[in-house]
Order: structure tokens, then sequence, then C-alpha cells
């Protein structure tokens, strides 16, 4: 019996969730590669201390992820069985969850700072600009973390127009702060980490507002309840194991890209920053796919579900294409920006022709990610998290033992992208993913 065929309501449901969201996320890494390329012409040795700074936070932001999309898929399964009060109410849990745990964040990063960047074992060179762009950037880790979950929750509503517009502002203002205070008041990396603070709680400040004018219009609790925030927590825990296997891996990467030196660890942050670009791209469809599958299922429609599932797939594939096609065609002009320093451009140059090559696989692997997320599969997608990086640690273990290559780091890297595809399609292919109902 054939299958029935994407309706064109289908394909504009997703795309009018995905292309909003595909600007919100861009525009983070494209701060980062702003920051970059601000810094990088500042110094090599700066440059590089943004990139094992950059991947701190990004770890940080990484493993608290779930504050958005577990409010995501909460917030739309209750949206779909038609219970927007309670959707609302445990949003602002997930606030309130996200401000604690980065007070918590915030002060280690004051504290700890100069352990965590010696644990990579940069040169001093390198060590001094890191420590100071963590901790001062650290001191943003409570107005990133209500971002994220006032994003989550305007997402489930099924609005991803209100986090476009405060990222839009949010990137502008940060881009010509870091500017401003970089070479205006000459304070260099300095500069770049101020400017991303002020902005940050700027943004977070109007998200959260937003959020919560329209929980009071509802009439949701907007109570602080000790009990709820920890319920919030606990439902939070299998996205955080799957985060953290992801950010193992990619942790992994830096430290080994540590051993090529000043030069080709710049160029890991910059292969970094560009791939972080694409995946959050193509996270776009992901993002999408963990609302309306959320809210299908809420609903208690499988069939709607599996329609958005195939059609999504589809459509990461062809976004895949395009922007492997674009990364590897535009490598001249890209090392260019970012650097002038013809030390860094050789292993940049293969870098990212291997990053490209692995974009279609990505473009399905975050778009199933978005479907099991958005259908509450946390706990599957944590395991099979575990067994991607119990196949990626040894052998990036191997590179690191063997003389490292940038190009042979990231192709390890898309190895592991491939582990987690398999694990994906195979549970997608049975119905033991979709539980019905909020």
């Amino acid at each position: 019996m054939p299958r029935p065929q994407p309706t064109p309501s289908v394909h504009r449901e997703i795309l009018a969730l995905a292309i909003p969201a595909l600007a919100t996320l861009v525009s983070e890494p494209l701060l980062v590669i702003a920051d970059s390329a601000i810094i990088g012409h500042l110094s090599t040795e700066t440059l590089a201390g943004l990139g094992i700074a950059g991947n701190v936070i990004g770890v940080v932001t990484g493993l608290c992820v779930f504050l958005a999309y577990g409010t995501t898929a909460t917030v739309a399964r209750y949206l779909g069985a038609g219970r927007r009060r309670d959707a609302l109410t445990s949003g602002f849990d997930g606030m309130m969850l996200a401000l604690v745990v980065g007070a918590v964040l915030a002060l280690l990063a004051l504290l700890l700072a100069p352990t965590v960047i010696g644990w990579y074992d940069p040169p001093d060179a390198v060590a001094g600009p890191a420590t100071l762009y963590l901790r001062v950037v650290g001191l943003a880790f409570p107005a990133l973390l209500v971002m994220l979950a006032s994003t989550g929750i305007l997402r489930g509503l099924q609005d991803t127009r209100t986090p476009l517009y405060v990222a839009v502002g949010l990137n502008l203002t940060n881009i010509a702060l870091n500017f401003l205070l970089v070479y205006g008041a000459n304070l260099g990396i300095l500069g770049a980490a101020l400017g991303t603070l002020a902005s940050q709680y700027a943004a977070s400040a109007i998200l959260a507002m937003v959020v919560l004018r329209g929980a009071r219009r509802e009439g949701a609790s907007l109570q602080f309840h000790v009990g709820r925030i920890l319920t919030a927590a606990k439902s939070g825990f299998w996205l955080l194991l799957r985060t953290v296997s992801l950010q193992t891996s990619i942790t992994a990467n830096t430290i080994v890209a540590t051993h090529l030196g000043a030069a080709g660890l710049a160029a890991h942050q910059v292969t970094n920053s560009l791939w972080t670009l694409l995946a959050f791209a193509l996270d776009a469809l992901a993002i999408a796919c963990q609302a309306i599958i959320g809210r299908h299922l809420g609903a208690g429609d499988a069939a709607a579900a599996r329609a958005v599932t195939r059609t999504a797939v589809g459509w990461g594939i062809g976004a895949g294409i395009v922007l492997g096609a674009l990364t590897i065609a535009s490598r001249p002009w890209l090392m260019r920006l970012f650097t002038p320093d013809p030390e860094v451009w050789a292993p940049l140059f293969w870098s990212l022709l291997v990053i490209g090559v692995f974009q279609p696989f990505a473009g399905v692997v975050f778009v199933l990610d978005g479907v099991l997320i958005g259908a509450g599969d946390a706990r599957y997608l944590a395991l099979a998290g575990l067994v991607a990086s119990a196949i990626h640690l040894p052998l990036i273990i191997w590179v690191g033992l063997h003389g490292p290559a940038l190009w042979m780091i990231w192709a390890v890297h898309g190895g592991y992208m491939l582990a987690r595809m398999g694990t994906q399609l195979w549970r997608v292919r049975t119905d033991a993913w979709m539980r019905l109902g909020a």
C-alpha cells in the first residue's frame, strides 16, 4: 500500500516555523563568527584564545539547551491537547530553573576560569585572553539560559517570529558594541566580551517580558514552587545526558586541536565556528519538527506526525547539499575573511572541504533529533548519543596520538555524525517513539 504523499500544507507548516527559526538560530553562530573576524585581526594568539573560551561557553550552552528543547516539546504537547494555560505554567517553571542554573554557572565561571582553560594546556599567550573572555562572558550565563527557556516556550506556542526579532536586534547590537569597544576603546578581547555581556542581558529581559505578559493574559501560575522546578529539572535529565555525549565529542576535537599549535588551533576555531553556523541553519528544521511533532502527538494524530517527519527529512537532505556546496565553493574567500595569516589558511582549506562534504548527512541528523525531541523520546536519544560517542572517542584519541591534522579531526567528527544518523533512522522506522496525548 503506497504511503500518502505530503500535502502542500505540510510543507508550508514546516517552512512557516523553520524560516524564522533559521534566522534566529544562525544569529548566535554569526555572532561568534563576527567576534572571530574582529578578534582575528588583533593577533593569532588572541583568536586561538577565543577558540578555547568559545568552546567552553559552547559546552555550557549546549549542556543547557534542554531548557529550550524540553520546554518546546512540553509546551507544544499541552497546546495540541488544548491546555494553553498549563503550557505557559510549565514554561515559567523552565525559566525559573534556567535562572537558578545560570547563576550557579556564572559564579563557577568567575572562580574557575583559569583552571578550566588550563585543562586545554594552551600556550601562555593563548591562555590569558581565553581566561579573560570566559570570566566576563560567563557572567551572562543567567541571561543566556533564560533566553533559551523563553525561546523554547515561544516555539512550543508555534511562535518563531518573536525570537527572530529579538535575536536580530541582539546580534546587531552586539557586533556594533564589540567593534566599538575592541577598536574604538582599544579594549581588545575584553571589549568583545563586554559587548556580548551587555547585549545578552538586554535580549533576555525582552524575551522574558513577552512570555510573562502572555502568561498573565492566560491566567497561568507564576509563583515559584521548588517542587515544580525540581520536576522540570528531572524531565530534562535525558536531554542533558544526550547533550553531554555531544559536547564530550566536540570538546575532544578541540583538545586534540590544541596540539596543532596556535595556527592550527586558530584554524580549528574558524572551522568550528562555521560548522556551528551550518548546524544551527539545519537545526531550524529540527526546531520546526519539535513544535509540530509535539502538537500533533499531543492531539493524538500519529499519521500527521509521520507525514511531517518524511517531509522534513527531505528538506534536511536538500538543505545539507546546498550548504555543503556553498561551503566548499567559498573556501578561498572565507579563509581571508577570518585571518590574514597564511599559516592558518593551509589547514583551513582542507578542514572546510571536509565539513562541506558531511552537510547532507548532518541535515538528516538534525531533523531527526528534532522529531524525536518533539516526541519526548529523549531517553533513546541520550542512549544513542552515548553509543555514537563510544565510537567517536577512540578514533579521535588515535588521531591525537598519531600526529593530528585538522582535516582528520573533522573527518572523524563526520563519522560521529554518521553513527548518530544510523541510530536515529533505526528508531523512526518503528512506532516506539510515537507516544500520543499530553
